[in-house]
């Protein structure tokens, strides 16, 4: 039997409230200092055309039903055709994007800053969470869960008696370390509140073929 707890209402001020306080500040905080160390980079003029040549390639895929099946055609020549479609990349003159990045100082520079920015702020924070707030069950769930998300919600807690409902202070950081994005969107904008998880996913994106 799952045994109940009730909170001091200390740790809410103490922990629960710091944390989260703690995590969007950093949020913040990080953006803008990427933002100071991002070099300033005058856009290529060909890569902003085929930028633009793939936006309008998409938007006629989308609105393909609301045009004649006969001007469909038309413009899908004139985009994909294999002898003078603006798409279409003939074969071994497709440029791999590791090589343009490790070709271009400034590019993978920017990479590294961008990674720096991501990994020591965590680093530090997870170090002062892990430190000051250890072993604290920080809150309670409002609603029943399984067991399997006791490994998850439970994170610094080795006691199997507790309900799973309940969070540890560890956990809690990362709860607000992947779960802050709608929060950022809403401060930061919607296209600069890309959260850990979605650049994680494009570190490792490397390795696709442009010609595709």
């Amino acid at each position: 039997m799952a045994e109940d707890l009730v909170l001091d209402t200390a740790i809410r001020d103490w922990v629960l409230i710091p944390l989260t306080v703690v995590m969007i500040l950093i949020g913040i905080l990080r953006y803008f200092v990427s933002k100071l160390m991002q070099s300033q980079q005058t856009p290529d003029a060909k890569v902003v055309k085929e930028g633009q040549v793939v936006v309008r390639a998409r938007n006629l895929r989308a609105g393909a039903n609301f045009i004649p099946a006969k001007s469909f055609r038309a413009r899908r020549a004139y985009f994909s055709n294999e002898e003078n479609g603006l798409l279409h990349v003939p074969k071994g003159q497709g440029q791999n994007p590791q090589a343009q990045m490790f070709s271009d100082p400034n590019m993978a520079m920017d990479m590294m800053k961008k990674n720096l920015s991501m990994i020591i702020p965590q680093t530090l924070t997870f170090a002062w969470v892990n430190f000051f707030f250890s072993g604290f069950v920080a809150a309670k769930i409002p609603f029943p869960l399984t067991q399997r998300f006791r490994s998850m919600l439970q994170n610094g807690i080795d006691l199997s008696t507790v309900d799973v409902s309940y969070v540890s202070s560890r956990s809690w950081y990362f709860l607000n370390l992947f779960g802050l994005r709608g929060l950022f969107s809403l401060i930061l904008g919607e296209e600069n509140a890309m959260d850990d998880t979605q650049r994680m996913m494009q570190m490792g994106g490397f390795g696709f073929d442009p010609t595709k």
